[in-house]
């Protein structure tokens, strides 16, 4: 059984200004992209299943491995990313040819929300520059 999607959008805009902050996941303290979800799957599912080791800013740039699909399908059913709808977790490839490495959550059929460097996190358009960009879409479980 998946999360109810009205539930999971409200708890990710709970978090709306929260700053941005490398690694973290704190709710109005701080957070980068991977601590938004995971504070929203907190709230949503319960404890998180496994510790995240730490990463660098450049963690993604190069390599083979799609670390965060990965993860996120050890914990989260996957869906075709033109299937996603709102209350859906999706990974951004940044560049073309680059592992996914953003993460967002769709609040709406053209807007999601993320935590952005310099920005925090903040709600916007999901513009055809970041649709196209969708490489992975996962559903919430139900706690």
């Amino acid at each position: 059984m998946n999360a109810d999607p009205a539930r999971v959008i409200a708890i990710a805009r709970s978090w709306l200004g929260t700053p941005y902050h490398d690694q973290a996941s704190l709710r109005s303290v701080g957070c980068d992209c991977l601590g938004l979800a995971r504070g929203v799957w907190r709230e949503v599912v319960g404890p998180e299943p496994f510790p995240i080791p730490p990463y660098s800013r450049d963690w993604g740039e190069t390599g083979p491995r799609e670390v965060l699909a990965e993860g996120a399908r050890l914990m989260m059913p996957e869906i075709a990313p033109a299937d996603a709808g709102p209350g859906v977790l999706v990974l951004f490839r940044m560049t073309p040819r680059a592992i996914a490495k953003h993460v967002g959550i769709l609040t709406g059929p053209d807007t999601f929300l993320h935590a952005y460097e310099r920005l925090g996190v903040i709600e916007e358009p999901l513009t055809q520059a970041w649709r196209r960009r969708i490489a992975f879409a996962f559903l919430f479980p139900q706690r």
